[in-house]
């Protein structure tokens, strides 16, 4: 099942199942919890990010490609870093480049998001995808001069400006994926393909990331997992690629969909 999520008439946001014919029937109830598709055909408003965060829990250098044009070592373990749920932007809408706090190197990152459905906690491997909600595209921007360079050894002021986790276009269910290692992924900046590959290049798949993260740890519903990008970041080209105002970047996961974000300077 397609579930997207969209702004209503009366300036609320709700949720609607896709059918195959692209009819939306509204969805009745909690999203995270109780919920059901009822026969109601409703005209879907501009589309929202899929889901309002609890938590958003990225992992980095997760693809061996990428690794290796990034030129770090393949990790023992998931390498975490977290996004701040207010860098959430909507489909359609700018990804801004940072002003106030200057960035000059921006770059792109094509990436599967999983949606955790259940609370969990110590999920073993072999029933962590009885906890998907569902998946999403998902474009981890990075500042990377703030990542690298000033950020005091962290990533996360690089990664969590506002409108750096676009997400979209809508919410794909498990039983419409059974298994999330099996995509294609795709990236482009303004028209050109800059990153072309399948999530199968994971070092750590999508069951290994969600026992990982609910290790000892609880993982909420409404936590979203950025899995990691391909290679092919603007990062890594000579010269490097960033992304400059007025690009356009369309994030494309077989099965899933498009989501596409314009480019923008932060306002004054």
């Amino acid at each position: 099942m397609k579930i997207i999520r969209y702004t209503n008439d009366r300036g609320g946001c709700t949720w609607a199942a896709i059918d195959a014919d692209g009819t939306a029937r509204k969805i009745e109830g909690d999203i995270l919890g109780q919920w059901r598709v009822t026969d109601e055909v409703v005209t879907p408003g501009p589309l929202l990010a899929p889901i309002e965060p609890t938590a958003l829990l990225c992992i980095g250098v997760n693809y061996r490609h990428h690794a290796a044009e990034s030129g770090a070592p393949i990790p023992e373990f998931p390498v975490l870093f977290m996004k701040s749920p207010a860098a959430v932007q909507d489909p359609g809408k700018p990804i801004l480049l940072p002003r106030a706090l200057r960035s000059d190197e921006v770059d792109y990152e094509a990436e599967l998001a999983v949606v955790i459905g259940k609370r969990g906690k110590n999920v073993p491997k072999e029933r962590a995808l009885e906890y998907v909600l569902g998946y999403t595209c998902a474009n981890d921007v990075s500042a990377r001069d703030w990542q690298k360079q000033w950020g005091g050894g962290q990533w996360c002021r690089g990664k969590t400006f506002d409108t750096f986790a676009p997400m979209g276009p809508c919410l794909v269910t498990p039983d419409e994926i059974p298994d999330p290692n099996a995509l294609a992924i795709r990236c482009t900046v303004s028209g050109e393909t800059m990153q072309d590959w399948t999530t199968r290049d994971m070092i750590f798949d999508v069951p290994t990331l969600i026992a990982f993260l609910s290790g000892s740890t609880t993982l909420l519903p409404g936590s979203v997992i950025l899995t990691g990008t391909p290679h092919g970041v603007g990062m890594a080209r000579k010269p490097p690629r960033w992304l400059r105002p007025g690009d356009t970047v369309t994030v494309e996961i077989e099965r899933i969909g498009q989501l596409t974000n314009p480019v923008e300077e932060e306002p004054s």
